[in-house]
């Protein structure tokens, strides 16, 4: 057999193949919680900036809310998409604009492109407490992220009908890993990660930290790199513990973390940064969530099994996704059974 004739060893996967997916159940659980005559569900999307990444974000997620799903469902009427009602604020009256999105009953969900005011997180945090729980669609207000990190799942227990949001970009990546059957659906919601060990390089408060505590609370042994050092989330040996903790690896660096790790995920915002290839065990699954290529391309595709060279698409469907949870998460005292039932049920898992 020639050298040409020699399968390819790594698989490039693009997010658009995941998130059709993705998009076509938002569809279908919108047509099951929805009455009838019911308007398209309106995103407010707020951008107070002009970086790049945020503006192209907004026009993707403009392009995704007008598509129409691709099939139609028996027996129900879906909604032709969703109304993406973008914004322009300046930073001084973002604060005011949220406030009156927040009283808008016209207004479904609420997105503000970060960071409004770069090298100030403080501040920035301060803006995401703005939005209200019932419209966070990012999943970042207190309560959304209290429930993350400790491992809630839902908002009202113990009737547990209506769920927790989690933020997009670590939810699409955890879609993503579930496409890929990284997660075991053999085993019990929640320890479907168990045995897998997981590098996140990015330990931010939006995404790296965030998504670092969702995979250990899923049973991973989860790695979380950035300038500081390394950091181990857990839940502990046989996972028996409720939610993760987080222990320090002193001395420690991708040296030491990438050669024991089957799935390795970039996330660092900068085009200096590449994950070292020969660092990076043979057939792991490589991840970039970063709006810069943390893998060198070509290199990568000789060692990886699986490569994933963006999230965006995924991130894009998970941000409708949370919109229809924010929706199925409303009281209705008028519906009918079946549309109860569907808004309890409404993406059952993760």
């Amino acid at each position: 057999m020639s050298s040409s004739d020699v399968p390819k060893t790594c698989k490039v996967i693009l997010a658009d193949t995941i998130a059709k997916n993705l998009l076509q159940e938002v569809h279908d659980t919108l047509a099951k919680i929805q009455a009838k005559d019911a308007v398209r569900p309106c995103l407010a999307a707020f951008l107070a900036n002009d970086d790049p990444a945020a503006v192209k974000y907004a026009e993707w997620s403009k392009k995704t809310c007008e598509e129409k799903p691709l099939r139609q469902m028996q027996g129900l009427t879906i909604t032709s998409g969703f109304t993406f009602d973008l914004r322009i604020s300046d930073k001084e009256t973002l604060e005011e604009a949220i406030m009156a999105a927040n009283d808008d009953d016209s207004v479904d969900g609420i997105i503000v492109y970060y960071p409004i005011f770069p090298g100030n997180v403080q501040h920035d945090k301060y803006i995401q407490e703005t939005v209200s729980l019932s419209k966070d669609v990012e999943g970042l207000c207190h309560k959304h992220l209290y429930n993350m990190y400790h491992n809630v799942r839902f908002l009202d227990p113990p009737a547990n009908t209506k769920k927790s949001l989690l933020p997009c970009t670590p939810l699409a990546v955890v879609k993503i890993l579930e496409y890929l059957s990284i997660y075991n659906p053999i085993l019990a919601y929640g320890n479907r990660l168990f045995g897998k060990t997981i590098c996140v390089i990015n330990r931010s408060e939006v995404n790296g930290r965030p998504l670092a505590a969702l995979l250990a609370n899923d049973g991973a042994t989860v790695y979380s790199v950035d300038l500081t050092g390394v950091q181990v989330f857990t839940r502990g040996q046989g996972i028996k513990q409720p939610r993760h903790q987080v222990h320090e690896k002193e001395g420690w660096g991708l040296e030491q973390v990438l050669p024991l790790c089957d799935v390795v995920i970039g996330g660092v915002p900068s085009d200096k940064f590449k994950v070292p290839t020969e660092l990076i065990r043979d057939g792991a699954v490589c991840i970039n969530f970063s709006s810069f290529r943390n893998f060198d391309g070509p290199a990568i595709k000789e060692k990886a099994s699986i490569y994933i060279p963006s999230v965006g698409k995924v991130t894009i469907a998970v941000l409708l996704r949370n919109l229809v949870r924010l929706i199925a998460n409303r009281t209705q005292p008028d519906q009918d059974s079946a549309k109860a039932r569907a808004r309890s049920d409404a993406f059952l898992e993760g």
